[in-house]
């Protein structure tokens, strides 16, 4: 349980990050950090300096559009430091011990090249884009169609509300069925240790243990609210949008399309949002914000002091002397 002094922020910060695998990952005016608790028991940090297209196309960082770009780059940029912090972790050394191998797995790694083993990394994201796209956006539609065709079309209306709603129950159901997994839950107690740090530093206290530990671990800034504030987003500008060309959910396939064809810009809102409830604490934010700040319950745990030094250390690295430097 948090204690009061972390209900009210006194510095809004810009830094951001990413709970690892056995580590975590922090953004800031220094770059990018990623801690990790390696297998010798200390705390190895890796700076980075991704760089941005919006940087070099300047119109791709005007609002909204900055949205959809930053979510794709967050996307690979996570991805490159998941598999780095596996490694560093022992994680892939522990996958590749000897004495845990079944037969099929000697053989691949005997026989299969690092090429052939990245293609079939390729094969299993894009599987898992496949497996996404199902869930969330072709099963609630199916549903939707199975509700309407039982009540005779009297649904079709409000199809958008319906699909939105079966998307986040999708959505909920999911992320609390793999909160079950013992490194999904440890990923999550990384998690929390983040938040944790983060609410710390924006209170304006020491970066110690003791004093992470009493922070809260629901942030309004989390990828889980942005997640919840696109489902919300997405409901609203598909309801218009349905009610504006009713010819368009007609058809369940130029339905899915038109819902794909506004992503980016349902991205885009979202992204705004969020960086919004960042610098502001009002009703509106509040409203919007609550279904995000809800899911964290099952997003993030509380993490060990470990955990919490691993956090202190990634954000350490990536700020400076200068509150100023990370404001939002």
């Amino acid at each position: 349980m948090a204690d009061k002094s972390s209900a009210c922020p006194l510095h809004k910060t810009s830094v951001g990050g990413q709970a690892l695998i056995e580590g975590i990952m922090m953004q800031g005016p220094k770059g990018a950090a990623v801690s990790v608790r390696v297998p010798d028991g200390s705390i190895e940090t890796i700076m980075k300096h991704p760089k941005h297209i919006r940087d070099r196309i300047k119109p791709l960082g005007w609002p909204v559009l900055r949205g959809c770009v930053s979510f794709v780059e967050s996307m690979i940029f996570g991805y490159q430091c998941l598999m780095l912090s596996a490694e560093k972790s022992g994680m892939e050394d522990m996958e590749a011990d000897e004495e845990n191998m079944s037969r099929l797995d000697k053989w691949l790694s005997s026989h299969l090249s690092k090429g052939v083993m990245s293609a079939l990394t390729a094969v299993a994201s894009v599987l898992g884009i496949a497996l996404a796209f199902a869930l969330f956006f072709y099963l609630p539609t199916v549903i939707t169609n199975l509700f309407n065709k039982l009540a005779n079309g009297a649904l079709q209306n409000y199809r958008a509300l319906i699909e939105g709603v079966l998307r986040m129950l999708i959505f909920i159901g999911y992320i609390a069925a793999v909160s079950l997994m013992k490194d999904i839950r440890r990923t999550f107690m990384y998690h929390g240790a983040e938040h944790k740090t983060i609410f710390c530093y924006e209170h304006g206290l020491d970066l110690t243990v003791e004093n992470v530990k009493k922070q809260s671990r629901f942030h309004p800034r989390c990828g889980t609210s942005f997640m919840f504030v696109i489902i919300i987003i997405s409901v609203l500008i598909s309801s218009v949008i349905s009610v504006a060309f009713p010819a368009l959910r007609n058809s369940t396939p130029v339905w899915m399309l038109t819902k794909l064809l506004i992503l980016p810009l349902v991205m885009g809102f979202g992204y705004e949002f969020i960086k919004y409830a960042g610098r502001h604490e009002n009703l509106f934010v509040k409203i919007f914000s609550a279904p995000g700040l809800w899911m964290q319950r099952l997003t993030t745990k509380e993490p060990d002091d470990d955990m919490i030094e691993v956090a202190i250390a990634a954000f350490s690295a990536v700020i400076t002397d200068d509150p100023k430097d990370d404001a939002i």
